[in-house]
């Protein structure tokens, strides 16, 4: 016992010496009433008389030191035990964490192997056509067999793939003869379609037509067709991306100004697309600027490159289903084509022009058409490319819409009538007489990185069917950014794109009307303008004191976008109409439900709901939240969940990425014009 106490004490903070040492008492005299001592009989019983109190109060403090002694012994004992159960506790806690940790991991790995296995056999045969390309301009194969090369590629893609692996480092001659031995007919399944355009993301990003030619380049490889992109070489030019950029070693030369001129070629790969790189040689200046557009020479510029594309084309023997166009910067390709390049070999390709705004349409001089080699007097009259209002000039963007087989127009919101009759600047008329050319398509996403059914980022997946997994994403947000999380609190994200301008006045007010209703709001940065970080700065100092309900992330985090479109109820858009704004979209997917903050993009249901010309995703906006406010959103949720929950499954269930809409539009009008 002894010993047990000599151990614990420590623990007590009690010296373990306690009970070693002996108890001594002061000294005893006894004294006679008057102070003298008195004699030897009376003292000795007056001494036994102080031993037995001595004794008795020793043996009652030892008993109550003993008991306090126990006593702590006790609650120390209760406290190890709890706390051993708290590390044990913790201990496995922790094995859990560390499991659910390795099980994201493993996941990751997959969906990247996956995704990689994916991506690296649509590069593959896209490094392979570009050097089928190269061979052709360097006279190693003819025009036919570089056809026969091609459309092996194109329908044995995932055969090829894994024949092919290594490329880069086989010289032409043993590629050659291994793409003779591996030559097999087959019967043609897909489109070969080249866009001829000025952006592309990420290597040039100035408006929507970037990220929609890598968008429906990539959907269309996915579903089997084979895409390409040709872009002018800019020094601008972001080519971090572009796997096994090379310069092929033989000069093309196209026709500009009644010369030929020398052009120096690149060829890499994109996200799986090819990509061919022109660079001027003689006309170097072209596009060495800091600026992709609003230059005086513009028409020349991109007159000169639509020349050397169909040139390039030519050279290499390639014959496209399609020949994609886009905006006046390329619709000169479109009579270019009918007039000059028909007959050199490209007898099965058709025109199709793509229109994303009718603000700027290239109206110039007709005798600068002879430039590119078009005779100015045939082509300057009212039913080709004289344009509406000023007859004395040309318009490009009317003689693409003339000229090509097909047009899409891309608008999200605005039905075909609508934009023809409101949106079309002044080319109504011509777009009238082509109407049955025209069809709408709205804009989309990549559907590869933004998808709850697949998205590592987050911590539990879930789709229209399964919505579970959006609750515990909401719950990691929350912990993440340190807000409370009450179940009955309305979460909304706000996470305006780069081109975004944000009303700060309309946000303060939306903040302060919805904090009367217990909502939560999380601000993320997302773009390096100074003018848009400078408006979330303001809102930020508005709102930063004693409000535990708003939350403002100053930095990007990827993952954490993710995870914010996941987790909140609601996502604040600028608007609908925006076509370089993903965010509405992204929203829609993640079962969020986006509300805009610009008043004048609120679409007017009784205009387009009946419309048969509109778009699904117009129908979806209109039927469903596009008259929608931040206020009528945060009481139908309290006041009807179910209805809530319905409306959010139903608009998940639709695919608005580029795989969707988008593309059935595309390949719907593909299909038309190589069937006429």
């Amino acid at each position: 016992m002894v010993a047990l106490l000599n151990s614990t004490m420590p623990i007590l903070g009690i010296p373990s010496s306690f009970l070693q040492k002996p108890i001594s008492l002061p000294a005893l005299s006894c004294f006679r009433n008057n102070g003298d001592v008195s004699g030897l009989h009376e003292q000795r019983l007056e001494v036994n008389k102080n031993e037995d109190i001595s004794k008795s109060l020793s043996d009652d403090g030892q008993n109550v030191k003993h008991d306090n002694i126990w006593q702590l012994f006790r609650e120390a004992q209760q406290n190890i035990l709890y706390l051993n159960n708290q590390r044990l506790g913790a201990i496995e806690e922790l094995n859990k964490i560390k499991k659910e940790k390795q099980s994201i991991l493993d996941k990751i790995k997959k969906l990247e192997a996956v995704k990689q296995e994916s991506a690296d056999k649509l590069s593959i045969c896209s490094e392979l056509l570009l050097r089928i390309d190269s061979m052709v301009l360097g006279n190693v194969i003819s025009l036919a067999e570089a056809s026969d090369f091609r459309s092996l590629v194109l329908h044995h893609k995932v055969s090829v793939a894994d024949v092919f692996n290594v490329i880069s480092h086989k010289r032409d001659s043993e590629l050659v003869g291994e793409l003779r031995h591996f030559s097999d007919q087959s019967k043609k399944n897909g489109f070969h379609i080249i866009h001829i355009c000025t952006e592309m993301t990420p290597l040039v990003s100035r408006g929507s037509v970037a990220s929609y030619v890598t968008g429906i380049a990539r959907a269309l490889q996915r579903k089997g067709h084979l895409a390409e992109v040709i872009l002018p070489k800019y020094a601008c030019l972001d080519l971090d991306e572009v796997q096994g950029l090379r310069e092929v070693n033989v000069e093309v030369y196209s026709y500009f100004n009644g010369q030929l001129h020398g052009n120096r070629i690149w060829t890499g790969v994109v996200y799986g697309v090819g990509v061919t790189l022109i660079e001027p040689l003689d006309h170097s200046s072209f596009f060495s600027r800091e600026m992709i557009y609003g230059y005086p020479d513009d028409f020349e510029r991109f007159s000169y490159f639509c020349r050397a594309s169909l040139d390039y084309i030519v050279k290499c023997g390639k014959q496209p289903d399609i020949l994609h166009l886009h905006n006046w910067e390329t619709a000169i390709v479109a009579p270019l084509f009918w007039d000059v390049f028909v007959n050199k070999g490209l007898g099965g390709t058709r025109i199709l022009l793509t229109i994303h705004n009718f603000n700027s349409q290239g109206t110039e001089q007709p005798d600068k058409l002879a430039l590119c080699g078009l005779d100015p007097s045939s082509l300057h009259c009212p039913d080709r490319l004289q344009d509406n209002t000023n007859t004395q000039l040309v318009n490009i963007l009317k003689g693409g819409v003339v000229y090509s087989n097909r047009v899409v127009i891309m608008s999200s919101i605005h039905p075909k009538h609508a934009i023809i009759r409101n949106l079309s600047n002044e080319l109504e008329p011509t777009l009238n007489v082509h109407g049955d050319k025209l069809s709408v398509a709205p804009y989309g996403f990549e559907k590869s990185t933004w998808d709850p059914q697949t998205d590592y980022f987050l911590p539990e997946n879930f789709n229209a069917e399964n919505m579970n997994g959006k609750a515990v994403c909401k719950v990691a947000l929350l912990q993440r950014l340190g807000l409370s999380e009450h179940s009955s609190t309305i979460l909304v994200g706000c996470s305006f794109s780069e081109g975004a301008d944000i009303d700060e006045k309309k946000m303060k007010d939306i903040v302060l009307n919805a904090k009367k209703h217990d909502v939560q709001f999380i601000f993320m940065e997302t773009s390096e303008r100074p003018d848009l970080n400078q408006a979330l700065e303001s809102l930020h100092m508005e709102f930063k004191v004693d409000d535990d309900n708003i939350k403002f992330v100053r930095s990007y985090d990827e993952a954490l976008s993710h995870l914010l479109f996941a987790g909140s109820d609601s996502i604040l858009c600028r608007s609908f109409h925006d076509p370089t704004d993903e965010t509405p979209l992204k929203a829609l997917r993640y079962g969020a439900v986006p509300i805009a903050v610009d008043s004048d993009s609120h679409t007017n249901r009784n205009f387009i709901n009946h419309d048969q010309e509109a778009t699904k995703y117009s129908k979806l906006i209109n039927n469903t939240f596009g008259n929608m406010s931040l206020g009528l959103a945060i009481d139908e949720l309290r006041s009807n969940p179910s209805k809530w929950k319905r409306r959010i499954m139903e608009a998940m269930a639709h695919d608005l990425s580029w795989d969707g809409e988008c593309y059935e539009v595309h390949v719907a009008a593909y299909s038309a014009i190589k069937n006429m």
